[in-house]
């Protein structure tokens, strides 16, 4: 890995977007990654985890080592008077380098945004959510499997194709027909007292909620196809944003909200107790 150069931060205001050169790597080639994160009462949730995330994106893309106590410094100042929202933490490699070449001394550029908190997450634990099947499959690019990095046209497309669909959110299988995430979130499910969720080693995100759910329950990682997560009790989606939502039908597949929310609560409480 490069050693540990200097970074620049850029915040946007709320009046006035960041900006950025035309010549950054991130806007030409998707040269970067990212993390989303919800703020609660000027503090990041989960923040060790998106920590965590920043660290293996820098390290699985080559990138310097990022210096967390002054981006830390930053984001403290920057959310502080937060009470709910969204912070969206962008790093890119900087400008330099010839094409697809790397510059000699590339200097990462951080860029941080606030954006508001959705308010219809906080009715979907309540309501559940409705999901269709994509259109549009994912590739498999194991060297980026589970990093949230800028090349993010799949998920557009997915998005576009999803524009034409009745639902609330789309299952995304790959190439295999295997079941990887939806457009935005993993996916977790329980049968007869286990929790599993799709393999993630050839493609998807691994999600910062869906870290946290692992340090609380023994979750089992299978590649599933589209009729064994059909077959399952209980199907949830979680995204660092909106938690762990129930779902409540896969295309006319329907599964009972209160049932759903129950099997959850009684594995938390028995992991809890353990």
């Amino acid at each position: 890995m490069p050693k540990k150069i200097i970074q620049i931060i850029k915040k946007a205001s709320k009046e006035q977007s960041a900006t950025i050169s035309s010549q950054d790597r991130g806007f030409n080639y998707g040269d970067g990654f990212f993390t989303t994160a919800k703020v609660q009462d000027g503090q990041v949730v989960h923040w060790p985890l998106h920590r965590m995330r920043l660290i293996e994106c820098a390290m699985r893309l080559g990138f310097s080592e990022l210096d967390f106590v002054q981006l830390e410094s930053e984001i403290t100042d920057y959310i502080a008077t937060t009470a709910l929202g969204v912070l969206k933490i962008v790093v890119t490699r900087g400008s330099g380098g010839r094409g697809y070449g790397l510059p000699e001394l590339p200097q990462s550029l951080i860029i941080l945004s606030q954006l508001p908190f959705p308010a219809s997450y906080s009715l979907l634990t309540q309501q559940g959510i409705k999901l269709a099947i994509s259109t549009v499959q994912l590739a498999s690019q194991p060297l980026f499997a589970g990093l949230k990095t800028l090349n993010r046209l799949e998920q557009v497309m997915i998005k576009q194709a999803m524009a034409h669909q009745t639902c609330d959110d789309v299952i995304v299988l790959d190439y295999n027909n295997f079941v990887i995430e939806t457009s935005a979130a993993n996916i977790v499910a329980i049968n007869k007292g286990c929790v599993f969720s799709p393999n993630l080693k050839n493609c998807g995100i691994w999600g910062v909620y869906l870290q946290s759910l692992c340090d609380k329950l023994p979750v089992q990682f299978i590649d599933m196809t589209l009729e064994e997560l059909q077959q399952m009790e209980a199907v949830f989606i979680c995204n660092s944003l909106m938690g762990i939502v129930p779902v409540t039908a896969i295309n006319n597949i329907k599964y009972e909200l209160s049932t759903s929310v129950a099997l959850l609560e009684d594995l938390l409480l028995k992991e809890s107790a353990c």
